[in-house]
């Protein structure tokens, strides 16, 4: 009787166990991460009797948690890709939603300037006109510096988050260590883990790996070691490392990522942390952001410069030649926190040339002995002359003055068109000193006999190097005899283009006349055409009185539709929608992107769920199948019990 007692017993807790294990899963059926249980039976040894063996019963080996390794990395790739692309799309999305109004969007602020400069070279003399001109260069460069900030303020905004998710990532690493101590300490069997806090670590892990994309490799009784990045471990064994923002090493308002040793931060590189929402802030910033800065930057950087250099070879209405009419554009110049203390280095850079301008960054290194600066966009190395004995170098349209004694290793970082646009503003304020006039005339007198013509003339940039500006006017003679031109003046070499072929002549040597050919001297540009006679004369002078002459202006106002960026091939206008487009195109890409990866984690989830989730239907009958083995066990109890109670009764 005592066997079959065991054997109800036996049946009994078995059934209890049962019921008490379903009860468990659908009390936590909504609990993040948890993984259904289920019980696991086996008969107990059977106990020999003669030429056979009577069952014993039954045990409960084990309490088993459904968990598949293999489903669950699959939802945690899933998942910080979802999280990354969620991140990086908050981000770019307003960037696009600034550049898509039209309203606040740079074009119109383009187009109102350029009409100011048409309408102020239609009405020259006047100072109505010239006010309303100095008017849009200044609301452009509101505009300019109001699109810089936003984009300054996003940038703000990403440091926050970053520094955010690094104290969340450090306190998740941190539970995730002690859990893996106490799962240790409770981990005797491995058959028999502490289910309910496995659940707990593999939920910290979850949510962990959507702030950045993890690595997990099991260790020892049932711990995990946790890596991010590139293998840098975050978590082993009961031990956690922190992670830590500080500033750049070369821009303060720029927050990075490092490990934190005692009182010292090393800094990872910003691609080795990819996925969750770290990432994708990262690769927003870097990706998308720096770029965004960096392309309209370029536009105000580009538009300064060339505008600046075209209103140089003008004449005010006071009769000097302009000067800038907006402020020179300097690079932003990084200075390495790490470049010794003995060096007194000085950097400086100023855009100069729009068509040779890039969006690159730059690395400018000293290795002892020169100066190499390293362009980031392809790695192409240029050697700077140090020390500088012909004044600055120019590098990509930049020009570098290097000052102060380096020291090996010195490091700095070139960001040419970075703060560009936060620093775009007009130099000038007095309406007088807008150079809308040419500063040379030309003419054929009256009294030439031949049907020679002159073109009224231009000056390049070599205008302006001393001595060659005009002083008074210079009167070139034909010689028909000779066929030539006299009268350039002694010291400026004089160069004949004609059907594409320039020929330079000696200063001081005459020149022979070509109908229609280009003649430059000092930086005048004329050409003369048609047929003069012998004696005929062709003057150029300095432009006194020409308060109304406004043919530099014509000049500044074709700057709009000329090719000037990016080597000559885009202009004002294209380079900005080239970089709206991207935001633009961007924007799409990651939202596209973003969608189908929130279906990956629906689809990941779904196949995950399907083995560790708790399915209140199966649940609710088990518990009827627990309960009616409970009952049953009890009936055995009971016969055994009344048996027991009759052989009692039989011996008395």
């Amino acid at each position: 009787m005592s066997s079959l007692l065991s054997i109800g017993k036996s049946g009994l807790l078995a059934a209890q166990v049962g019921l008490s294990t379903t009860g468990h899963n659908i009390a936590n059926a909504n609990v993040p991460g948890y993984s259904r249980q289920t019980v696991v039976q086996s008969n107990t040894p059977p106990q020999g009797s003669g030429n056979f063996f009577i069952g014993t019963g039954t045990e409960v080996t084990q309490i088993k948690r459904q968990y598949d390794d293999f489903l669950t990395k699959q939802l945690l790739g899933a998942e910080t890709n979802a999280a990354s692309l969620n991140s990086f799309y908050a981000q770019v999305s307003q960037i696009d939603n600034l550049l898509a109004d039209s309203t606040s969007g740079l074009s119109p602020a383009l187009q109102d300037f350029f009409k100011g400069v048409q309408d102020a070279t239609a009405n020259a003399a006047t100072d109505a006109s010239r006010s309303a001109m100095l008017s849009t260069a200044n609301t452009l460069a509101a505009r300019f510096q109001g699109l810089n900030d936003r984009l300054n303020e996003i940038s703000d905004g990403v440091n926050s988050q970053i520094t955010a998710t690094v104290t969340q990532i450090n306190s998740y690493a941190e539970q995730i260590g002690k859990l893996n101590n106490d799962i240790a300490g409770l981990t005797v069997d491995p058959s028999k883990a502490p289910n309910d806090l496995l659940d707990q670590r593999d939920q910290l892990i979850s949510e962990l790996n959507k702030l950045v994309k993890v690595n997990v490799v099991k260790g020892d009784s049932n711990t995990l070691t946790v890596s991010i990045g590139t293998g840098q471990p975050l978590v082993i064994g009961n031990r956690n490392f922190e992670l830590a923002t500080t500033p750049s090493l070369t821009d303060v308002s720029r927050v990075t990522v490092g490990y934190s040793t005692g009182n010292q931060i090393s800094p990872l590189p910003e691609g080795a942390l990819s996925g969750g929402q770290l990432g994708g802030l990262l690769e927003f910033r870097s990706g998308a952001l720096d770029r965004a800065q960096n392309e309209l930057g370029q536009v105000a950087a580009g538009l300064a410069a060339s505008f600046n250099a075209q209103h140089k070879l003008g004449q005010d209405r006071n009769g000097a030649l302009g000067g800038n009419f907006f402020a020179d554009i300097n690079a932003y110049v990084g200075v390495d926190s790490r470049n010794s203390d003995l060096s007194t280095a000085v950097i400086s850079g100023v855009v100069k040339d729009a068509s040779a301008l890039t969006t690159s960054d730059y690395d400018l290194n000293f290795d002892g002995t020169n100066y190499v600066l390293t362009r980031a966009s392809d790695g192409q190395a240029t050697i700077l002359t140090y020390p500088q004995t012909t004044g600055p170098q120019m590098v990509d349209g930049v020009e570098y003055t290097l000052s102060g004694t380096p020291e090996p290793g010195d490091h700095f970082q070139i960001r040419p068109t970075f703060q560009a646009a936060s620093d775009f503003k007009v130099a000038l304020t007095d309406v007088g000193k807008i150079a809308l006039a040419a500063p040379i005339v030309t003419n054929a007198p009256l009294a030439n006999t031949g049907n020679g013509k002159i073109t009224p003339g231009t000056v390049d940039a070599n205008y302006l190097t001393p001595g060659n500006p005009l002083t008074g006017p210079v009167t070139l003679s034909y010689d028909a005899a000779t066929g030539e031109l006299s009268g350039f003046p002694a010291t400026q070499d004089v160069v004949v283009t004609a059907n594409g072929v320039s020929t330079t002549y000696p200063a001081g040597t005459n020149v022979p006349y070509t109908d229609g050919a280009s003649i430059s001297f000092g930086g005048i540009n004329i050409a003369i055409s048609g047929t003069p006679a012998n004696g005929d004369t062709f003057s150029v002078a300095p432009n006194t009185g020409g308060t109304r002459d406004n043919r530099n202006g014509a000049l500044l106002g074709d700057l709009q539709s000329k090719n000037i960026l990016n080597g000559g091939k885009t202009t004002y206008q294209s380079a900005y929608a080239s970089m709206v487009n991207f935001v633009g195109n961007k924007t799409s890409e990651v939202m596209i992107g973003a969608s189908a990866a929130e279906a990956a984690v629906k689809q990941a989830s779904n196949a995950q769920q399907s083995v560790s989730g708790v399915n209140l239907d199966e649940e609710a009958a088990n518990l009827l199948r627990y309960q009616q083995a409970y009952q049953a066990s009890g009936k055995v109890m009971q016969i055994a019990s009344t048996l027991f109670d009759t052989l009692l009764s039989l011996g008395n």
